[in-house]
């Protein structure tokens, strides 16, 4: 059988292909909280949380927890899941660039490329903003996207396979159109999925915003709540910060709350 739909339409789905890393994640994070933030970080918040791969493992750990996420089926999958676990059902949808948190939070995190959902300036510079609103001076937001170099070749397709039980979802994704005059990308994504019942394939599209560098720091240039406290790469390693330049294709932004 094969669909034209989204995968996060299918949050079991989902969640399997996004969620291999988590640990590598958690352990990053916990580290970069403790080396960057001012003061404890007891409570933390996701935007474009999903189905809450990280954010009940934090709650699990005993942090304080929120997210956010414009798919109702992500959010339900989220909050089913921290019930499960006998937490508090704290995911909510909602539009990152247009949204008020009820408390300031110590800390926050959108590793996974999220942000280049956001195609325009301006709705980059919003959501940056609502961030700033939700975290306390001092805090932080903990930021990874993929960076269009100045010289080399970028990544234009990437392929991965994930495995939990009897479930196996093989994922590629290629790009189809790059604009760079318009700022935008659009990459078909493939999920063929193996399940007991039969095989299903997803066929979606996904239509990002790019940034170089320069592009990238203009933006934070015109939000002086942040500062970049340090820069990593996708590998996880927490003493092994990077120098981001021309080449860097993969980065995590530590941006601090002045």
């Amino acid at each position: 059988m094969q669909v034209e739909a989204s995968i996060y339409d299918y949050p079991l789905y989902y969640d399997l292909v996004f969620a291999t890393d988590w640990a590598a994640e958690f352990h990053f994070l916990e580290g970069i909280f403790e080396r960057y933030a001012s003061g404890q970080v007891e409570s933390l918040f996701e935007p474009a949380c999903g189905t809450g791969r990280l954010i009940y493992r934090f709650a699990k750990a005993g942090y304080a927890i929120g997210g956010l996420d414009l798919n109702a089926a992500a959010v339900e999958y989220c909050n089913q899941r921290l019930r499960k676990h006998q937490l508090p059902e704290s995911a909510v949808v909602g539009d990152m660039t247009d949204f008020a948190w009820p408390q300031r939070c110590d800390a926050a995190f959108n590793t996974i490329n999220s942000f280049r959902h956001l195609t325009s300036h301006q709705a980059a510079s919003d959501h940056l903003r609502c961030m700033a609103n939700v975290i306390r001076p001092g805090g932080l937001y903990v930021l990874g996207l993929h960076l269009t170099p100045s010289s080399g070749q970028p990544d234009d397709e990437e392929a991965w396979t994930a495995r939990r039980g009897h479930l196996q979802v093989n994922t590629r994704m290629w790009l189809k159109e790059r604009a760079p005059e318009k700022r935008l990308e659009e990459f078909h994504i493939r999920f063929e999925v193996y399940r007991p019942t039969g095989r299903l394939v997803i066929e979606d599209v996904l239509r990002l915003r790019s940034y170089t560098q320069p592009q990238f720091a203009e933006l934070l240039s015109d939000l002086p709540e942040w500062e970049v406290a340090g820069n990593y790469d996708f590998r996880y390693r927490l003493n092994a910060p990077i120098e981001v330049d021309g080449r860097t294709q993969d980065v995590i932004y530590v941006l601090r709350r002045r």
